[in-house]
């Protein structure tokens, strides 16, 4: 096995992206692809590394770009700020990720039939508007992610399925979250699971977060539970 990563640039619109890729040079035939979303601070360390992990299942793993390229928060005020348009414009949200979604069905590694999408934080609300646009993908998996619905669109045809880990101790997405977007993708008729990690808070899959005040905090069990869950949810929509 020889994992081959690099940059890729793409655009939306005038905003020029980078993205990171990962893949198994050994497989020569096109392979399902996964997009990674990343945390609130931009396309980091944290995603790429997933992406070779991912690369290692056999897959095309892509670290999108949600920012810009270069882009990157280094600070809870810097990362508040870069993320903040996106959540009062999620139109915008939408059409960022999406032009990701593009870029990856052009690529000639990738099966533009099976594709999924996973993200973390930030990330995880991503992907889920990635699915409440009705992307004909086949599969989004949120971890820890916030879960608040998109104003700009009322769900209706959730072609994804959809997993989401989470942390029951997450202060930054309370129990009526949890609940509303239950109701919201079954409204939408989707294909949807939920996995609740007892006594676990935000950033459970960060082995840098030790932020009690803040709700940050790693969870090691957490972590690899949420990972073998991932393996499993990939496994089963690619077959």
């Amino acid at each position: 096995m020889t994992i081959i990563a690099n940059t890729l640039n793409y655009l939306d619109e005038e905003v020029l992206l980078e993205g990171f890729f990962a893949y198994d040079d050994s497989i020569t035939e096109r392979r399902p692809a996964v997009l990674i979303s990343p945390m609130w601070n931009g396309r980091d360390s944290f995603v790429e590394e997933k992406a070779k992990k991912i690369a290692a299942l056999g897959y095309f793993a892509f670290a999108l770009d949600m920012y810009g390229k270069g882009v990157t928060g280094n600070s809870v005020a810097e990362n508040a700020t870069l993320m903040q348009p996106f959540m009062t414009d999620r139109a915008m949200l939408q059409q960022r990720i999406c032009a990701a979604l593009r870029a990856v069905k052009l690529l000639p590694w990738v099966d533009d039939k099976k594709i999924a999408a996973i993200g973390f934080c930030f990330g995880g609300l991503c992907v889920l508007d990635l699915a409440r646009t009705g992307a004909d993908i086949r599969g989004v998996v949120s971890f820890h992610g916030m879960l608040k619905p998109a104003p700009n669109l009322v769900a209706t045809n959730i072609k994804a399925k959809v997993l989401v880990l989470h942390g029951h101790d997450d202060p930054m997405c309370p129990v009526e979250d949890v609940i509303a977007l239950q109701q919201e993708l079954t409204h939408a008729g989707a294909d949807w699971q939920l996995h609740s990690y007892g006594h676990t808070m935000h950033a459970f899959t960060n082995p840098v977060a030790n932020n009690p005040a803040f709700g940050t905090v790693y969870q090691a069990d957490a972590d690899k539970r949420s990972w073998q869950s991932l393996c499993n949810f990939l496994a089963e929509i690619f077959r």
